[in-house]
């Protein structure tokens, strides 16, 4: 259910049942004129759980959601449309789409499993990050551009270096003005910050932006902080990954991935940059 929280701040505003404008916060990294994926990837997420509670559909945890970017995301209004291709009391599939001026930009598809009492074979998990409290603050505007990044509060774990961070990432802007999401949409919005957090090279000489996000979970996150422990490898052909554990300040809670197109910046971009 949506709830009223009077913060006032979001990064985007409600402006028909299935329709959004984004506000100055979501603006992205690479480009002025553009969404930043990782709110809007919340966001839609905020949207399933909400179409599903008014459909009465069965209260089951996401297992995994995984977007495909399928075009540049305009900073313009868009619609969310969501739909259950695959109901069931136990494993659920669902689908959403962004829609910009007539055109898909976003594909995602979600499964949802049963909530089972599996403690007494529970195991495997990484360890845990040290507390965000605990880290180091660091100011990702000083290697990124954009309203979204200007939105965070992030704190460095450990000392990074090319391609290697761990970072823990939370804000104060609500996903939506007047609206209060959930646990999980509040902490999925901020998964794609990862490909940022661990950048293998400078990105105003080369660009890496991701194609895709998949989230794989195997405990329901708490909101508050996003852990980011990010590893980004570049291959030798313009592909590159950047993987992540993800965690909540209980834990390691499962795993993100992103395929990177990765291609240097032309020559007249880098001297006027």
């Amino acid at each position: 259910m949506t709830e009223t929280t009077g913060h006032g701040a979001g990064y985007f505003e409600r402006v028909g049942a299935r329709r959004f404008a984004p506000t100055s916060h979501a603006g992205g990294a690479w480009a002025a004129d553009e969404q930043h994926f990782s709110p809007l990837a919340g966001l839609v997420v905020h949207e399933i759980e909400r179409t599903r509670a008014s459909e009465g559909r069965p209260a089951l945890p996401m297992g995994r959601i995984g977007f495909d970017i399928l075009g540049r995301i305009a900073f313009e209004e868009f619609d969310i449309h969501v739909e259950t291709v695959r109901p069931g009391r136990t494993i659920e599939l669902v689908r959403a789409t962004v829609v910009i001026a007539g055109r898909a930009v976003v594909s995602a598809q979600a499964w949802f499993l049963a909530d089972l009492d599996t403690a007494v074979v529970a195991g495997g998990e990484p360890d845990r990050l040290p507390d965000p409290e605990s880290a180091s603050r660091w100011s990702m505007g000083s290697v990124w551009p954009g309203g979204y990044v200007a939105s965070l509060d992030t704190r460095q774990v450990g000392t990074p270096s090319a391609g290697r961070a761990t970072a823990w990432a939370s804000t104060s802007v609500d996903l939506v003005v007047g609206e209060r999401a959930g646990n999980l949409a509040s902490f999925l919005a901020l998964v794609d910050t990862a490909n940022g957090v661990g950048v293998r090279q400078d990105p105003t000489e080369w660009m890496f932006p991701n194609l895709d996000l998949t989230i794989h979970l195997y405990r329901q996150p708490e909101g508050g902080w996003t852990g980011l422990d990010t590893t980004v490898t570049f291959g030798s052909t313009g592909q590159g990954l950047t993987s992540t554990i993800l965690h909540d300040v209980h834990g390691p809670v499962g795993c993100a991935q992103q395929i990177l197109t990765v291609r240097p910046l032309p020559v007249a971009a880098v001297q006027t940059s």
